[in-house]
């Protein structure tokens, strides 16, 4: 007769043994009883993305970036150097920074930029702080109005659905480049004429809200499709058969199963942001002076790749790093919450 005080092992005789991370056997030493504890579906996507190598390099890479963007200040009293000193004086005749790789030095690691003379490590770094809060400012916007809209438009029946249907079809008809080409000098305008120079404030939050204003819509659609799925499910149905009203079905039954998408949404947002925000300062119709901003600094070195290629390099690296690192973490961080999906 065999021992039932010893549950049967979870593994074939003589295969390696394969811990489920849905599952974790404790047991004190010495004692072969093992006891099985379970994991929810939050802590299995925990652990999945802990042993993804990819969303651990990735993930470190923007901690990092996000430290050195919020110590922008710290370097400046550090190096005693504000983003805004102009170091003329080692400038030759042509403008060029003195000295090797374009003029970098103990004092100015990153070298000068031509022309003005600004160090360009100061000018890096406090551009990064600026990319990164127009990133996050306009996802978080973009992600509010597209739940808000969703959500609306997943629990709403007949022609307000319709109505908010057509109202996202509407929205992704406008190409969204050419229209923040567009709207964001037109709106600089309205407010202030061609011998008045709008604060720097003014542009950042213009470009914030022409990003969270004309964005949402990817996110609505999706919340709506996750809506509509969850609606006439059973514990749904349970809720309102218990008398919960119209708040706690949608905030207390529907939005936290629907957290993992958005939070997907929000982290594939924040590298498609920093990249048009590139873009239009590549133009010149982004950030202005004296705010920095990486888009900018490349734009201002058109003039110089063939003579100094550093200026270039180093703003257009960073953008490409951010750009890269969120991609990977929004993939992992979507198989992670997705054990179903293709790796």
């Amino acid at each position: 007769m065999s021992d039932l005080s010893h549950p049967p092992s979870l593994t074939a005789p003589g295969d390696p043994a394969t811990p489920d991370p849905a599952v974790s056997a404790t047991a004190p030493p010495g004692d072969d009883r093992r006891e099985i504890v379970g994991r929810s579906p939050n802590q299995l996507a925990w652990l999945r993305l802990k042993r993804d190598r990819t969303a651990r390099v990735s993930a470190l890479t923007l901690a990092a970036a996000g430290l050195v963007a919020l110590g922008a200040p710290l370097l400046g009293r550090l190096t005693g150097i504000d983003p805004t000193d102009k170091f003329v004086g080692r400038l030759n005749d042509f403008g060029m920074p003195i000295g090797y790789a374009g003029g970098i030095s103990a004092d100015h690691w990153l070298g000068l930029e031509p022309g003005s003379g600004r160090d360009i490590l100061l000018q890096l770094v406090y551009g990064l702080r600026t990319s990164l809060f127009i990133a996050f400012a306009s996802a978080l916007l973009a992600s509010f109005i597209g739940v808000a809209v969703g959500v609306l438009a997943g629990w709403a029946r007949g022609w307000l659905d319709s109505a908010v249907n057509w109202l996202i079809d509407l929205t992704l008809a406008f190409p969204f480049l050419i229209f923040a080409l567009a709207v964001i000098p037109i709106l600089q305008d309205r407010f202030y004429t061609e011998r008045e120079a709008p604060p720097p404030a003014f542009r950042v939050a213009l470009i914030i809200a022409t990003f969270g204003l004309f964005s949402w819509t990817y996110t609505a659609r999706l919340v709506r499709g996750q809506v509509i799925s969850l609606r006439e499910r059973e514990f749904v149905e349970a809720a309102r058969a218990a008398g919960a009203g119209t708040g706690h079905l949608l905030f207390r039954q529907l939005l936290p199963n629907i957290w993992a998408p958005i939070l997907v949404t929000v982290s594939l947002n924040v590298p498609q942001f920093i990249a048009i925000e590139a873009a239009l300062a590549f133009v010149n119709i982004g950030v202005t002076e004296p705010t920095p901003d990486l888009g900018r600094m490349i734009y201002n070195s058109i003039g110089y790749v063939a003579s100094d290629p550093w200026y270039t390099l180093f703003p257009g690296l960073t953008i490409f790093l951010l750009v890269l690192a969120f991609n990977l973490l929004g993939d992992a961080l979507r198989d992670s919450l997705d054990p179903r999906s293709t790796r």
